[in-house]
């Protein structure tokens, strides 16, 4: 998002640093919110999005992080996800709603993806991602 934009204005952010995640034999491109505005606006605006590409959401300390979908227009799957990329609870999110969900227990990762991508792979709670993310 440009500088003096405000969320409020419907611009998606695409050009935010990047890293690759793995999932098994998958390998995520992913865009990383890292600071409050960043995760404030996620995957907000954004039309589409690509079938291995996701968000994964940086958080300083882990806490319960609770989701909602205003302002995004694509039906998404957020995975919690703990310090060693262990996945904790899958949540799917229908667009543009307000409803809340939230990780089981305190997390500092939060990845979104299309929904379905998760369940397409047979990736489920207790699975390991792998990255630089989730390097000490």
């Amino acid at each position: 998002m440009a500088p003096g934009l405000s969320p409020a204005q419907g611009q998606a952010q695409t050009q935010l640093q990047r890293t690759k995640i793995g999932a098994g034999m998958h390998l995520i491109d992913t865009q990383l919110a890292l600071t409050p505005e960043q995760r404030q606006i996620g995957l907000m605006w954004r039309k589409d999005l690509p079938v291995n590409e996701g968000m994964l959401f940086v958080f300083e300390q882990a806490s319960v992080q609770c989701f909602w979908m205003r302002n995004t227009l694509t039906a998404l799957t957020a995975a919690f996800v703990e310090d060693d990329g262990t996945i904790v609870n899958l949540v799917d999110m229908k667009p543009q709603s307000d409803d809340s969900h939230c990780s089981t227990k305190p997390v500092r990762f939060v990845l979104e993806m299309n929904q379905g991508w998760f369940k397409k792979r047979g990736i489920a709670a207790g699975f390991k991602l792998t990255g630089q993310a989730f390097k000490p």
